[in-house]
């Protein structure tokens, strides 16, 4: 039997599908989080926990848990402990430097500077530098970045100096928050700051196979991401007729994204826009798609992504495996204000929309809800499958209409 390791958050549906994946496949799970340490096996799944500001212990710990066939990282922080248990172990992954490169807003843009590739204009700011200065001087417009966050959280376009100090400030509040200063990151000291690309923005799912990129799926994201926000949306592979003669270009930026990296081996995640000349690559996860958002992606017989990825970490040849046919898409559903989640009205309605396969509701009645930038969820997932992008997307849209989410404010309930 094999033994599959995944490194993963303390909690998440996304951890949830890749173990219960393995054990469809009839692999022995071993999972390594970072929940308390304290209490004894609080789940009942033996997992190993672990601190992820502790690395050098971590690594030792999980390293004494193996041998292991196989390992996955499941979010960016855990990206980098992989890289360093593979590496002790001679599993095949990416090298550590790479993994930190990826996962590294400022060293990303500076590898892809001196490889000669697209990067906009771009520095980092500690938290402690006086913004009103520094602000007179940045490229405008541009948007402002925290190193150690993901999926958009903090993300702010200024288009002048005012709303350069706004934003700096409004960053630097989210990251001195205690749920994000204890997890003693390094690059929550920074703010990164790079001149704004125009253009639509693009996704693209894959794997690495000793070295080589195998695309698995392009998304195409057809809401407009201009900002002042970021806030994700719809999903729609393959993309449109239009866009999807930019696929070959989109494949090129990021295999050449890959190797300024260093990335060699496991899922990778990739980021884009293109501004109707080229693309830019913003970035390259070497991880999976986030969320619940892989159940957009079936392969051969049903397989999901989690399968795919899984078989591929304890060495099978997953070269063959293609992806669908027909058009696929997810819905990220937006918190549109903050308030506390009351519950969704007009599900069924909503489910019986021409394409649409399955809505799930992943906030909890009584949770407090907070929208970008600060936020880090959302209120669920829509997913569809059509003849053509443009009616997974016609899908989509028309199910979230019909949603009606309770959400109570510090004034009243609203519906929206």
């Amino acid at each position: 039997m094999k033994q599959i390791l995944i490194v993963a958050a303390t909690t998440g549906y996304q951890t949830r599908m890749f173990a219960e994946a393995a054990r469809r496949l009839g692999m022995d799970v071993a999972l390594a989080t970072d929940r308390c340490h304290v209490l004894e096996d609080p789940w009942g799944d033996h997992a190993i926990s672990l601190r992820l500001d502790d690395a050098g212990t971590a690594r030792e710990a999980i390293a004494q848990a193996g041998p292991f066939d196989g390992i996955i990282a499941v979010g960016d922080r855990q990206t980098l402990l992989a890289a360093m248990v593979a590496e002790k172990l001679g599993l095949p992954y990416n090298s550590p430097a790479s993994v930190e490169a990826a996962r590294n807003k400022f060293l990303t843009r500076q590898r892809l500077l001196a490889a000669g590739l697209p990067a906009p204009r771009f520095f980092r700011l500690d938290m402690h530098e006086d913004p009103g200065e520094v602000a007179r001087a940045a490229p405008y417009p541009c948007v402002l970045k925290p190193l150690g966050l993901s999926a958009s959280r903090g993300v702010i376009r200024a288009n002048n100096p005012v709303d350069f100090v706004a934003a700096f400030h409004r960053i630097g509040a989210l990251l001195a928050r205690p749920e994000i200063q204890v997890l003693r990151e390094e690059q929550n000291r920074y703010i990164q700051v790079e001149s704004f690309i125009a253009g639509k923005e693009y996704a693209l799912e894959g794997v690495l196979i000793e070295g080589r990129l195998r695309t698995l799926a392009v998304f195409e994201k057809p809401d407009p991401l201009n900002g002042p926000f970021f806030e994700e949306t719809i999903y729609v592979t393959p993309p449109g007729a239009p866009q999807r003669a930019l696929i070959p270009s989109i494949e090129k930026a990021v295999r050449d994204t890959i190797c300024a990296l260093g990335l060699t081996h496991g899922p990778i995640h990739a980021e884009l826009r293109h501004d109707g000349r080229e693309p830019w690559v913003l970035e390259v996860a070497a991880r999976p798609i986030g969320g619940l958002c892989a159940k957009a992606l079936r392969f051969d017989g049903g397989m999901p992504l989690e399968e795919l990825l899984l078989r591929h970490a304890v060495g099978e040849d997953v070269s063959h495996i293609e992806r669908e046919t027909c058009a696929s898409g997810v819905m990220m559903i937006p918190i549109a204000c903050e308030g506390v989640y009351e519950g969704v009205d007009g599900l069924d309605s909503a489910l019986e929309i021409e394409g649409v396969e399955e809505i799930s509701i992943t906030a909890k009645f009584g949770q407090t809800l907070e929208p970008l930038p600060e936020g880090s969820s959302y209120l669920g997932f829509i997913f569809a499958r059509g003849e053509s992008p443009e009616d997974v997307r016609a899908s989509l849209t028309g199910a979230h209409t019909r949603l009606r989410f309770r959400i109570a404010t510090k004034l009243s309930v609203i519906v929206r």
